[in-house]
């Protein structure tokens, strides 16, 4: 610079003019690190100091209180919105809820009386529904004369009834309707002897026919002479590998219309799997080799609702709604005998273990009776229950069997003897229609109606374990039969929405699930001789064997 200003200087003398140069400016710039980007508007300051579920970028500075602060939404029910969070996986929610047994309760109510409890905060118990405002009472009926005994206006008293109760009254077609449909069906079916059935077409079975059976396969014997009955040489041993859970579908059989009531496998080797059904037919099916339908029997003339092999297999009982318990020959399929103890209807009939010539029968009427079949009379009756009879099992060497019913109880009997030694009832207890035995004998499992399959010990003290039971599924209003793997660690049952659930014996913990039918799994059977294999039926009127 001194060298530029003497150049200059030496420049302008020589020129004989001075010049004048302005001093350099020096601009200074202010950086302000935290600008007021928010405004003056009051509104937009309030809102600034929140941030938004969807925003990915901050623009101006916030303090760690402002950071922390919960996302900008709804207040909750004391006016605060962070109160009641839960922190889970996705963020942060707050718990709205009611319990399942107050939700269970107001949906019934809303269902079947169009009101319920307003579950909105500060209802403080209002009412919601399309009769909220109007809701009555019951009104009871007329209390009568108390001059007249018996016929119009006698008296009732206080045990009159509420108005529009049918409780007690005649329900279903009447005599006239049901002679007029017995004569239909007889004239469609051309005479009222036995017919000629063609192989794949089974008609209706009509009361006062003769029972009649169908073969369904090419040769009744084989080049041996040896029916279906012949027990497979792999299936003649006791096999020891453990039971697994079934993994995989092996077949599935359209097996009945309407829908499958029960279904049985035979004793000791299981090769051969008995259905029974509401349309009133009785299957035999292949489940070894062939896999595939043996034999139909024809002789009832509504649904079947229960079947039961003999000990030995060669018999199996029919328990069904035209009040008849039929005994059939499993391999000609002949009906050797019929069982009516009056117009009851019979729900269950088991052979008695040792003695494959008498038969308890468990009826609608609440006896129980004991058939003598060579003299095709009853020789005992059980009479204590107080509803109608829903299962019968043996146990403790057969000495003992215990008896389920609608009444919410179980009474144990000694065979023979028409005395209850254990009655076993409790005002929480649930109804427990389907019972199935432990391989040990020491334990029964009985699936209640409470969504829950109980344990009981069939000890000197017969009583509920009730520190074992297995819940999961739900069988609420429906008898599912549960069923018990041969090495006894596995439990099966299926569930009112077509499911089949399998749990640990020991430790009550579920060990596997699936969807297998369409509509309420209501029966399972596990193969008493090949190790997880387990059949399922349903109302959906098929049957699968899963493996």
């Amino acid at each position: 610079m001194d060298a530029l200003t003497q150049y200059a200087s030496s420049d302008s003398d020589s020129d004989g003019e001075q010049r004048t140069y302005a001093a350099p400016v020096v601009r200074q710039y202010t950086i302000n690190t935290a600008p007021d980007i928010i405004g003056s508007v009051p509104a937009q300051h309030e809102l600034a100091r929140y941030v938004g579920h969807d925003q990915r970028e901050i623009k101006h500075n916030m303090t760690y209180a402002e950071l922390g602060q919960p996302l900008l939404g709804p207040l909750d029910s004391e006016g605060e919105f962070s109160s009641k969070q839960t922190t889970t996986a996705s963020g942060t929610a707050e718990h709205q809820a009611i319990d399942e047994t107050t939700f269970r309760k107001q949906e019934r109510m809303f269902r079947q009386q169009g009101v319920a409890s307003d579950p909105s905060i500060g209802a403080d118990g209002q009412m919601v529904g399309a009769e909220a405002t109007k809701r009555q009472r019951r009104k009871r009926a007329a209390k009568g004369d108390a001059a007249v005994l018996d016929g119009e206006n006698a008296y009732q008293g206080p045990w009159a009834k509420f108005e529009g109760d049918t409780t007690g009254q005649t329900s279903g077609p009447t005599a006239e309707q049901l002679a007029e449909y017995e004569e239909r069906m007889a004239q469609t079916s051309g005479s009222s002897g036995p017919q000629r059935v063609k192989r794949g077409s089974v008609t209706a079975y009509v009361a006062g026919q003769d029972e009649r059976t169908l073969f369904h396969g090419q040769h009744e014997r084989d080049y041996q002479g040896r029916t279906y009955m012949h027990v497979p040489a792999e299936l003649r041993a006791t096999n020891d590998v453990q039971c697994r859970v079934p993994t995989r579908l092996v077949r599935e059989w359209k097996a009945h219309q309407g829908g499958v009531s029960a279904i049985r496998f035979i004793p000791g080797s299981g090769h051969l799997l008995l259905s029974c059904g509401m349309d009133g037919l009785v299957k035999l099916f292949d489940v070894h080799s062939a896999l595939r339908q043996q034999r139909t029997y024809i002789g009832h003339a509504k649904a079947v609702r229960d079947i039961s092999f003999a000990p030995d297999g060669q018999t199996f009982v029919s328990s069904s709604y035209d009040t008849f318990s039929k005994i059939w020959d499993t391999e000609t399929g002949a009906c050797k005998q019929r069982l009516a103890a009056g117009s009851a209807v019979p729900y269950v009939a088991r052979f008695y273990p040792d003695d494959p010539n008498s038969v308890l029968v468990g009826q609608g009427d609440r006896r129980i009776v004991q058939w003598d079949v060579r003299a095709n009379q009853v020789v005992q009756e059980y009479n204590q229950h107080q509803g109608a009879i829903n299962s019968l099992t043996f146990f403790d060497d057969n000495r003992r069997f215990v008896s389920t019913s609608d009444d919410k109880s179980m009474r144990v009997w000694e065979y023979g003897i028409p005395v209850v030694i254990k009655l076993v009832a409790d005002p929480a207890m649930h109804s427990v229609p389907a019972v199935a035995l432990h391989p040990n004998g020491k334990w029964l499992a009985g699936q209640s109606m409470d969504n829950r399959v109980v344990v009981y010990s069939t000890g000197d003290r017969f009583k509920i374990h009730r520190r074992k039971e297995f819940r999961g599924h739900v069988t609420a209003g429906f008898a599912c039969q549960p069923a018990i793997s041969p090495d006894g660690r596995v439990v099966v049952s299926g569930d009112a929405e077509g499911g089949v659930w399998c749990w640990d014996w020991q430790t009550s913990r579920v060990l596997g699930r699936w969807r297998a039918h369409d509509k309420v799994a209501i029966g399972a059977a596990w193969h008493p001789r090949e190790a997880s294999r387990v059949a399922t039926c349903s109302w959906d009127g098929s049957i699968k064997y899963w493996e």
